[in-house]
Protein backbone atom coordinates (compact mmCIF):
# COMPACT_ATOMS: atom_id res chain seq x y z
CA UNK A 1 0.00 0.00 0.00
CA UNK A 2 2.55 2.29 0.80
CA UNK A 3 4.56 2.01 -2.35
CA UNK A 4 1.19 2.71 -4.56
CA UNK A 5 0.92 5.84 -2.82
CA UNK A 6 4.46 6.56 -3.32
CA UNK A 7 3.72 5.70 -7.11
CA UNK A 8 0.78 7.65 -6.91
CA UNK A 9 2.15 10.80 -5.36
CA UNK A 10 4.77 10.09 -8.17
CA UNK A 11 2.63 10.42 -10.97
CA UNK A 12 0.63 13.63 -9.52
CA UNK A 13 3.85 15.17 -9.42
CA UNK A 14 4.84 14.13 -12.75
CA UNK A 15 1.12 15.31 -14.08
CA UNK A 16 1.67 18.89 -12.30
CA UNK A 17 4.65 19.21 -14.35
CA UNK A 18 3.88 18.72 -17.51
CA UNK A 19 0.99 20.69 -16.69
CA UNK A 20 3.11 23.62 -15.91
CA UNK A 21 5.23 22.94 -19.02
CA UNK A 22 2.41 23.23 -21.00
CA UNK A 23 0.53 26.01 -19.81
CA UNK A 24 4.26 27.93 -20.25
CA UNK A 25 4.11 26.83 -23.69
CA UNK A 26 0.59 27.75 -24.19
CA UNK A 27 1.25 31.02 -22.73
CA UNK A 28 4.51 31.74 -25.28
CA UNK A 29 2.81 30.33 -27.95
CA UNK A 30 0.05 32.98 -27.24
CA UNK A 31 2.90 35.31 -27.22
CA UNK A 32 4.02 34.39 -30.49
CA UNK A 33 0.20 34.66 -32.06
CA UNK A 34 0.11 37.96 -30.72
CA UNK A 35 3.34 39.27 -31.63
CA UNK A 36 1.93 38.65 -35.83
CA UNK A 37 2.56 34.89 -35.84
CA UNK A 38 5.67 32.69 -36.28
CA UNK A 39 5.59 32.86 -40.23
CA UNK A 40 6.00 37.13 -40.06
CA UNK A 41 8.67 37.42 -37.33
CA UNK A 42 10.89 34.71 -39.51
CA UNK A 43 9.97 37.12 -42.36
CA UNK A 44 11.86 39.89 -40.65
CA UNK A 45 15.65 39.92 -41.60
CA UNK A 46 16.34 43.76 -40.91
CA UNK A 47 15.42 46.99 -38.88
CA UNK A 48 15.54 50.05 -38.22
CA UNK A 49 14.07 52.25 -35.65
CA UNK A 50 14.85 56.13 -35.14
CA UNK A 51 13.43 57.63 -31.77
CA UNK A 52 14.08 59.62 -28.57
CA UNK A 53 15.26 59.10 -24.92
CA UNK A 54 13.52 61.86 -23.13
CA UNK A 55 15.86 63.26 -20.29
CA UNK A 56 15.75 65.58 -17.37
CA UNK A 57 14.58 69.23 -17.96
CA UNK A 58 13.06 68.41 -21.11
CA UNK A 59 15.80 67.24 -22.64
CA UNK A 60 15.80 64.81 -25.63
CA UNK A 61 18.45 62.82 -27.35
CA UNK A 62 17.67 61.13 -30.48
CA UNK A 63 18.73 57.57 -31.23
CA UNK A 64 18.83 55.37 -34.25
CA UNK A 65 18.96 51.36 -33.80
CA UNK A 66 19.76 48.92 -36.48
CA UNK A 67 19.47 44.96 -36.43
CA UNK A 68 19.81 42.47 -39.27
CA UNK A 69 19.91 38.82 -39.10
CA UNK A 70 21.52 36.45 -37.94
CA UNK A 71 22.81 38.32 -34.80
CA UNK A 72 23.89 42.20 -35.94
CA UNK A 73 23.25 45.38 -33.93
CA UNK A 74 24.13 48.61 -33.73
CA UNK A 75 22.59 51.39 -31.59
CA UNK A 76 23.51 55.53 -32.26
CA UNK A 77 22.79 57.81 -29.90
CA UNK A 78 23.46 61.30 -29.83
CA UNK A 79 23.25 64.00 -26.87
CA UNK A 80 24.90 67.29 -26.53
CA UNK A 81 25.97 67.04 -30.34
CA UNK A 82 27.88 64.31 -29.68
CA UNK A 83 27.31 60.45 -31.25
CA UNK A 84 27.78 57.58 -29.60
CA UNK A 85 27.68 54.01 -30.75
CA UNK A 86 27.18 50.33 -29.39
CA UNK A 87 27.75 47.88 -31.92
CA UNK A 88 28.06 44.13 -32.62
CA UNK A 89 28.88 41.89 -35.67
CA UNK A 90 27.71 38.51 -34.37
CA UNK A 91 31.09 37.87 -32.83
CA UNK A 92 32.94 41.20 -32.02
CA UNK A 93 31.29 44.39 -29.61
CA UNK A 94 32.59 48.06 -29.67
CA UNK A 95 31.95 50.96 -28.89
CA UNK A 96 32.17 54.69 -29.74
CA UNK A 97 31.49 57.01 -26.22
CA UNK A 98 32.48 60.82 -27.23
CA UNK A 99 30.85 61.72 -23.75
CA UNK A 100 33.05 59.18 -21.88
CA UNK A 101 36.13 60.47 -23.18
CA UNK A 102 36.18 58.05 -25.52
CA UNK A 103 36.33 59.05 -29.08
CA UNK A 104 38.02 55.69 -31.07
CA UNK A 105 36.49 52.73 -31.56
CA UNK A 106 37.10 50.67 -28.52
CA UNK A 107 36.01 47.26 -27.97
CA UNK A 108 33.70 46.19 -25.34
CA UNK A 109 34.77 44.15 -21.69
CA UNK A 110 33.04 40.47 -22.36
CA UNK A 111 30.40 41.24 -19.96
CA UNK A 112 28.67 43.82 -22.21
CA UNK A 113 29.76 41.43 -25.64
CA UNK A 114 27.20 39.25 -24.14
CA UNK A 115 24.66 41.82 -23.25
CA UNK A 116 24.74 42.40 -26.78
CA UNK A 117 24.83 39.19 -28.45
CA UNK A 118 21.68 38.72 -25.77
CA UNK A 119 19.53 41.83 -27.61
CA UNK A 120 20.99 41.02 -31.60
CA UNK A 121 18.40 37.46 -31.22
CA UNK A 122 15.40 39.47 -33.79
CA UNK A 123 13.20 37.07 -32.87
CA UNK A 124 12.93 37.66 -28.78
CA UNK A 125 13.98 35.29 -25.89
CA UNK A 126 10.65 33.48 -26.02
CA UNK A 127 11.19 32.10 -29.71
CA UNK A 128 12.38 28.56 -30.08
CA UNK A 129 14.15 29.12 -26.17
CA UNK A 130 14.28 25.13 -26.07
CA UNK A 131 17.09 25.39 -29.30
CA UNK A 132 18.14 28.43 -27.06
CA UNK A 133 18.74 26.24 -24.03
CA UNK A 134 16.89 28.16 -22.17
CA UNK A 135 14.30 26.99 -19.41
CA UNK A 136 11.51 28.59 -18.59
CA UNK A 137 9.08 28.55 -15.56
CA UNK A 138 5.89 29.96 -14.86
CA UNK A 139 6.15 31.97 -11.30
CA UNK A 140 2.45 32.78 -11.68
CA UNK A 141 0.46 36.36 -11.94
CA UNK A 142 1.32 39.26 -10.69
CA UNK A 143 0.24 43.29 -11.53
CA UNK A 144 1.97 45.33 -13.46
CA UNK A 145 0.78 48.83 -14.13
CA UNK A 146 -2.57 47.72 -12.82
CA UNK A 147 -3.49 45.21 -14.52
CA UNK A 148 -2.49 41.24 -14.54
CA UNK A 149 0.30 39.43 -16.14
CA UNK A 150 1.59 36.26 -15.97
CA UNK A 151 5.32 35.97 -14.84
CA UNK A 152 8.08 33.90 -16.41
CA UNK A 153 11.14 32.97 -15.06
CA UNK A 154 14.10 32.45 -17.69
CA UNK A 155 16.84 30.62 -16.91
CA UNK A 156 20.03 31.22 -19.77
CA UNK A 157 22.31 28.58 -21.53
CA UNK A 158 24.26 30.84 -19.42
CA UNK A 159 23.01 30.36 -16.30
CA UNK A 160 22.08 34.05 -15.95
CA UNK A 161 18.15 34.89 -15.24
CA UNK A 162 15.65 37.01 -17.10
CA UNK A 163 11.48 37.44 -16.45
CA UNK A 164 9.15 38.10 -18.27
CA UNK A 165 5.41 39.65 -17.85
CA UNK A 166 3.00 38.95 -19.93
CA UNK A 167 0.05 40.73 -20.34
CA UNK A 168 -2.84 38.25 -18.89
CA UNK A 169 -5.55 39.16 -21.50
CA UNK A 170 -3.28 39.73 -24.68
CA UNK A 171 -0.36 37.94 -24.36
CA UNK A 172 1.84 40.94 -25.00
CA UNK A 173 4.96 41.43 -23.05
CA UNK A 174 4.53 44.42 -20.82
CA UNK A 175 7.56 44.03 -18.64
CA UNK A 176 11.24 42.57 -18.28
CA UNK A 177 13.28 42.49 -15.91
CA UNK A 178 16.98 41.19 -16.00
CA UNK A 179 20.10 39.92 -13.42
CA UNK A 180 23.29 40.25 -14.93
CA UNK A 181 26.69 39.11 -13.22
CA UNK A 182 29.57 41.43 -14.34
CA UNK A 183 32.58 40.76 -12.82
CA UNK A 184 31.66 39.42 -9.16
CA UNK A 185 28.81 42.20 -9.24
CA UNK A 186 25.40 41.65 -9.97
CA UNK A 187 22.76 44.23 -11.62
CA UNK A 188 19.82 44.34 -11.60
CA UNK A 189 17.17 45.99 -14.52
CA UNK A 190 13.67 46.44 -15.40
CA UNK A 191 12.22 47.96 -18.57
CA UNK A 192 8.41 48.41 -19.05
CA UNK A 193 7.07 48.15 -22.54
CA UNK A 194 3.66 50.27 -23.81
CA UNK A 195 1.98 51.85 -26.45
CA UNK A 196 2.12 49.19 -29.16
CA UNK A 197 1.23 50.05 -32.60
CA UNK A 198 0.85 47.91 -35.58
CA UNK A 199 3.89 47.85 -38.11
CA UNK A 200 3.28 45.91 -41.24
CA UNK A 201 1.24 43.06 -39.62
CA UNK A 202 3.32 43.04 -35.90
CA UNK A 203 2.87 44.99 -33.08
CA UNK A 204 5.96 46.26 -31.36
CA UNK A 205 6.29 48.51 -28.21
CA UNK A 206 6.81 53.03 -28.93
CA UNK A 207 7.72 53.42 -25.44
CA UNK A 208 9.84 51.80 -23.09
CA UNK A 209 10.74 52.82 -19.66
CA UNK A 210 14.02 51.60 -18.21
CA UNK A 211 15.80 51.74 -14.85
CA UNK A 212 17.43 50.28 -11.69
CA UNK A 213 14.85 47.75 -10.28
CA UNK A 214 12.95 49.35 -7.39
CA UNK A 215 13.76 52.72 -8.39
CA UNK A 216 11.11 54.67 -9.63
CA UNK A 217 13.52 56.84 -11.59
CA UNK A 218 13.32 55.30 -15.03
CA UNK A 219 14.79 56.31 -18.53
CA UNK A 220 11.87 57.31 -20.92
CA UNK A 221 12.54 56.10 -24.83
CA UNK A 222 10.24 56.87 -27.19
CA UNK A 223 9.73 55.20 -31.11
CA UNK A 224 8.95 57.70 -33.44
CA UNK A 225 9.26 55.17 -37.08
CA UNK A 226 9.67 51.40 -37.62
CA UNK A 227 11.28 50.42 -40.53
CA UNK A 228 11.38 46.30 -41.36
CA UNK A 229 13.56 44.26 -44.19
CA UNK A 230 15.45 47.73 -45.20
CA UNK A 231 18.61 47.43 -46.63
CA UNK A 232 21.82 47.43 -43.95
CA UNK A 233 25.46 46.72 -45.34
CA UNK A 234 27.36 44.33 -43.14
CA UNK A 235 29.77 47.11 -43.00
CA UNK A 236 27.97 48.94 -40.20
CA UNK A 237 28.65 46.48 -37.60
CA UNK A 238 32.12 44.86 -38.56
CA UNK A 239 34.56 46.53 -35.83
CA UNK A 240 37.03 48.68 -37.54
CA UNK A 241 40.53 48.03 -37.95
CA UNK A 242 43.17 49.28 -35.09
CA UNK A 243 40.14 48.93 -32.69
CA UNK A 244 41.07 49.37 -29.35
CA UNK A 245 41.10 46.78 -26.95
CA UNK A 246 38.57 46.49 -24.04
CA UNK A 247 39.25 48.70 -21.15
CA UNK A 248 39.53 47.19 -17.88
CA UNK A 249 36.70 47.94 -15.37
CA UNK A 250 38.13 48.09 -11.82
CA UNK A 251 36.13 47.94 -8.36
CA UNK A 252 32.78 47.04 -7.75
CA UNK A 253 31.10 50.58 -7.82
CA UNK A 254 32.66 51.41 -11.18
CA UNK A 255 30.96 48.30 -12.48
CA UNK A 256 27.46 48.99 -11.43
CA UNK A 257 27.71 52.68 -13.13
CA UNK A 258 29.35 50.91 -16.41
CA UNK A 259 26.86 48.64 -16.35
CA UNK A 260 23.89 51.45 -15.48
CA UNK A 261 24.93 53.42 -18.41
CA UNK A 262 25.58 50.28 -21.01
CA UNK A 263 22.23 48.86 -19.70
CA UNK A 264 20.59 52.27 -20.36
CA UNK A 265 21.75 52.68 -23.59
CA UNK A 266 21.11 49.25 -25.09
CA UNK A 267 17.87 48.02 -23.86
CA UNK A 268 16.71 50.57 -26.30
CA UNK A 269 17.49 47.50 -28.62
CA UNK A 270 16.13 44.38 -26.38
CA UNK A 271 12.99 46.26 -25.78
CA UNK A 272 12.25 47.00 -29.20
CA UNK A 273 13.84 43.99 -30.95
CA UNK A 274 14.19 41.71 -28.15
CA UNK A 275 11.03 42.28 -27.31
CA UNK A 276 13.98 42.97 -31.25
CA UNK A 277 15.16 44.25 -27.49
CA UNK A 278 13.26 44.78 -27.59
CA UNK A 279 9.67 43.81 -29.97
CA UNK A 280 6.97 42.65 -32.66
CA UNK A 281 4.44 41.48 -30.83
CA UNK A 282 0.56 41.15 -31.43
CA UNK A 283 -2.14 41.70 -34.28
CA UNK A 284 -4.03 44.30 -33.28
CA UNK A 285 -7.10 43.11 -34.91
CA UNK A 286 -6.47 40.11 -33.25
CA UNK A 287 -6.15 41.73 -29.87
CA UNK A 288 -7.42 44.24 -29.62
CA UNK A 289 -6.75 46.91 -26.64
CA UNK A 290 -4.63 44.96 -24.32
CA UNK A 291 -6.05 45.67 -20.57
CA UNK A 292 -3.69 48.08 -19.13
CA UNK A 293 -1.81 48.21 -22.84
CA UNK A 294 -2.18 50.99 -25.28
CA UNK A 295 -2.66 49.82 -28.95
CA UNK A 296 -3.00 51.79 -31.59
CA UNK A 297 -2.57 52.23 -35.28
CA UNK A 298 1.16 53.35 -36.44
CA UNK A 299 1.88 55.82 -38.90
CA UNK A 300 3.89 55.16 -41.94
CA UNK A 301 7.03 55.78 -41.60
Amino acid sequence: MFRSFLTGITAVALFASLASAQTVDELIAKNIQARGGMEKLKSVNSMRLHGKMVMGQGMEAPFVVMQKRPKMTRTEFTIQGMTGMQVYDGKNAWMVMPFMGKKDPEAMPAEQAEMLDEQADMDGPLVDYKDKGTKIELLGKEQVEGADAYKLKMTLKNGQTRTVYLDAESGLEVKMESKRTMRGTEVEGETFLSDYKEVNGMMMPFTMEQGQKGNPTRQKMVVDSIETNVALADTLFAMPAGTKPAAAVEGKAAVKEGAAKAEGAMQTADATADSAAAKATGKAKATGKAKGTKVSKAKKP
